[in-house]
Protein backbone atom coordinates (compact mmCIF):
# COMPACT_ATOMS: atom_id res chain seq x y z
CA UNK A 1 0.00 0.00 0.00
CA UNK A 2 1.07 3.56 -0.82
CA UNK A 3 1.86 5.72 1.97
CA UNK A 4 -0.75 7.41 3.73
CA UNK A 5 -0.53 11.13 5.14
CA UNK A 6 -3.43 12.99 6.85
CA UNK A 7 -3.12 16.80 8.03
CA UNK A 8 -5.61 18.51 9.12
CA UNK A 9 -6.70 22.01 10.56
CA UNK A 10 -9.44 21.51 13.89
CA UNK A 11 -9.86 24.41 16.05
CA UNK A 12 -12.75 22.46 18.25
CA UNK A 13 -11.68 18.88 17.60
CA UNK A 14 -14.45 17.86 15.50
CA UNK A 15 -11.83 17.75 12.43
CA UNK A 16 -9.31 16.25 14.31
CA UNK A 17 -11.58 13.68 15.37
CA UNK A 18 -12.51 12.61 11.93
CA UNK A 19 -9.17 12.69 10.81
CA UNK A 20 -8.61 9.86 13.35
CA UNK A 21 -10.97 8.47 12.47
CA UNK A 22 -10.15 8.07 8.76
CA UNK A 23 -6.59 6.98 10.41
CA UNK A 24 -8.22 3.75 12.07
CA UNK A 25 -10.50 3.10 9.82
CA UNK A 26 -7.20 2.66 7.05
CA UNK A 27 -5.08 1.16 9.83
CA UNK A 28 -2.52 4.04 9.76
CA UNK A 29 -0.11 4.82 12.61
CA UNK A 30 -0.91 7.98 15.07
CA UNK A 31 2.37 9.19 13.47
CA UNK A 32 1.21 9.30 10.37
CA UNK A 33 -1.60 12.10 11.14
CA UNK A 34 -0.56 15.71 11.77
CA UNK A 35 -1.80 18.80 12.88
CA UNK A 36 -1.65 21.43 9.99
CA UNK A 37 -0.33 23.74 12.88
CA UNK A 38 2.69 21.32 12.86
CA UNK A 39 3.23 20.24 9.01
CA UNK A 40 6.69 20.79 7.19
CA UNK A 41 8.21 19.89 4.13
CA UNK A 42 9.75 17.33 5.34
CA UNK A 43 6.31 15.64 6.00
CA UNK A 44 4.50 16.41 3.21
CA UNK A 45 7.54 14.84 0.85
CA UNK A 46 7.43 11.74 3.01
CA UNK A 47 3.62 10.56 1.78
CA UNK A 48 2.60 9.59 -1.82
CA UNK A 49 -0.97 10.05 -0.94
CA UNK A 50 -1.86 13.08 1.67
CA UNK A 51 -5.73 13.48 2.74
CA UNK A 52 -6.35 16.79 4.08
CA UNK A 53 -8.59 18.08 6.14
CA UNK A 54 -10.28 21.14 7.24
CA UNK A 55 -13.04 23.05 9.10
CA UNK A 56 -15.35 25.49 7.85
CA UNK A 57 -15.33 28.77 9.71
CA UNK A 58 -17.01 32.34 9.73
CA UNK A 59 -18.63 32.85 6.39
CA UNK A 60 -17.22 30.22 4.64
CA UNK A 61 -13.43 30.58 5.93
CA UNK A 62 -10.45 27.61 6.12
CA UNK A 63 -9.44 26.97 9.41
CA UNK A 64 -6.56 29.17 10.44
CA UNK A 65 -4.00 26.37 10.91
CA UNK A 66 -4.06 26.39 6.89
CA UNK A 67 -2.44 29.63 6.56
CA UNK A 68 0.96 28.92 7.01
CA UNK A 69 0.35 25.33 5.69
CA UNK A 70 -0.66 26.06 2.45
CA UNK A 71 2.24 28.62 2.26
CA UNK A 72 4.34 25.29 2.45
CA UNK A 73 2.51 23.00 0.53
CA UNK A 74 2.47 25.77 -2.62
CA UNK A 75 5.97 26.68 -2.59
CA UNK A 76 6.56 23.00 -3.53
CA UNK A 77 6.36 20.69 -6.57
CA UNK A 78 3.45 18.02 -5.63
CA UNK A 79 4.02 16.45 -9.06
CA UNK A 80 3.09 12.94 -8.57
CA UNK A 81 1.46 13.10 -5.57
CA UNK A 82 -2.45 12.23 -4.78
CA UNK A 83 -4.65 14.60 -2.60
CA UNK A 84 -8.11 13.74 -1.17
CA UNK A 85 -9.84 16.35 0.76
CA UNK A 86 -12.66 16.38 3.71
CA UNK A 87 -14.01 18.74 5.73
CA UNK A 88 -16.42 19.45 8.45
CA UNK A 89 -19.57 22.56 8.30
CA UNK A 90 -22.83 23.30 9.32
CA UNK A 91 -25.22 22.96 6.91
CA UNK A 92 -27.89 24.01 9.19
CA UNK A 93 -26.31 27.24 10.14
CA UNK A 94 -24.38 27.89 7.59
CA UNK A 95 -25.96 26.37 4.11
CA UNK A 96 -24.68 28.80 1.94
CA UNK A 97 -21.28 27.91 2.70
CA UNK A 98 -21.17 24.28 4.13
CA UNK A 99 -17.89 23.21 3.99
CA UNK A 100 -16.19 26.14 1.68
CA UNK A 101 -12.74 24.94 3.06
CA UNK A 102 -12.77 21.94 1.03
CA UNK A 103 -12.79 23.73 -2.10
CA UNK A 104 -10.84 26.59 -0.59
CA UNK A 105 -7.76 23.92 -0.37
CA UNK A 106 -8.83 22.76 -3.80
CA UNK A 107 -8.44 26.09 -5.41
CA UNK A 108 -4.92 26.57 -3.79
CA UNK A 109 -3.26 23.49 -4.17
CA UNK A 110 -4.23 23.62 -8.06
CA UNK A 111 -1.18 25.00 -9.03
CA UNK A 112 1.44 22.50 -7.10
CA UNK A 113 0.72 20.04 -9.75
CA UNK A 114 -0.80 17.00 -7.11
CA UNK A 115 -3.62 15.39 -8.69
CA UNK A 116 -7.03 15.21 -6.60
CA UNK A 117 -9.21 12.50 -5.83
CA UNK A 118 -12.50 11.17 -3.70
CA UNK A 119 -14.88 13.09 -5.26
CA UNK A 120 -18.52 12.55 -3.56
CA UNK A 121 -22.13 13.00 -4.85
CA UNK A 122 -23.75 15.76 -3.22
CA UNK A 123 -27.28 13.43 -3.14
CA UNK A 124 -27.90 12.96 0.15
CA UNK A 125 -26.48 16.44 1.44
CA UNK A 126 -28.81 19.60 2.64
CA UNK A 127 -27.50 22.70 1.43
CA UNK A 128 -27.94 25.73 -0.52
CA UNK A 129 -23.62 26.94 -1.74
CA UNK A 130 -20.59 25.70 -1.24
CA UNK A 131 -17.67 25.91 -2.64
CA UNK A 132 -16.67 22.44 -2.46
CA UNK A 133 -18.60 22.13 -4.99
CA UNK A 134 -17.00 21.47 -8.67
CA UNK A 135 -18.80 20.09 -11.70
CA UNK A 136 -21.83 19.22 -9.81
CA UNK A 137 -20.19 16.96 -7.34
CA UNK A 138 -18.24 17.62 -4.42
CA UNK A 139 -14.49 17.84 -4.77
CA UNK A 140 -14.10 16.26 -1.43
CA UNK A 141 -15.95 14.51 1.74
CA UNK A 142 -18.00 16.95 3.54
CA UNK A 143 -19.26 16.14 6.23
CA UNK A 144 -21.91 17.58 9.55
CA UNK A 145 -20.86 16.84 12.57
CA UNK A 146 -23.05 19.08 13.62
CA UNK A 147 -26.61 18.04 12.04
CA UNK A 148 -25.96 14.65 10.68
CA UNK A 149 -23.36 12.65 12.64
CA UNK A 150 -25.64 9.76 12.54
CA UNK A 151 -24.42 9.89 8.98
CA UNK A 152 -20.48 10.12 9.33
CA UNK A 153 -19.36 6.86 9.63
CA UNK A 154 -21.06 5.85 6.49
CA UNK A 155 -19.81 8.78 4.40
CA UNK A 156 -16.75 7.91 5.77
CA UNK A 157 -16.47 4.22 5.24
CA UNK A 158 -17.82 4.95 1.60
CA UNK A 159 -14.85 7.75 0.81
CA UNK A 160 -12.39 5.26 1.81
CA UNK A 161 -14.18 2.82 -0.51
CA UNK A 162 -13.47 5.34 -3.57
CA UNK A 163 -10.16 6.21 -2.43
CA UNK A 164 -9.08 2.60 -2.61
CA UNK A 165 -9.92 2.10 -6.09
CA UNK A 166 -9.21 5.48 -7.32
CA UNK A 167 -5.68 5.70 -5.36
CA UNK A 168 -4.67 3.21 -2.22
CA UNK A 169 -4.54 -0.40 -4.09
Amino acid sequence: MKKIGIIYGSSSGTTEGVAKTIAKKLQLAKNDVYDAAKVTEAVIKEYEILLLGSSTWGDGDLQDDWEDALKIFKKMDLSGKAVAIFGCGDSGSYSDTFCDAIGILYKELQETGCEFYGSVETEGYDYSSSQAEVGGKFIGLPLDETNEDDKTDERIDKWIETLKTEIIN
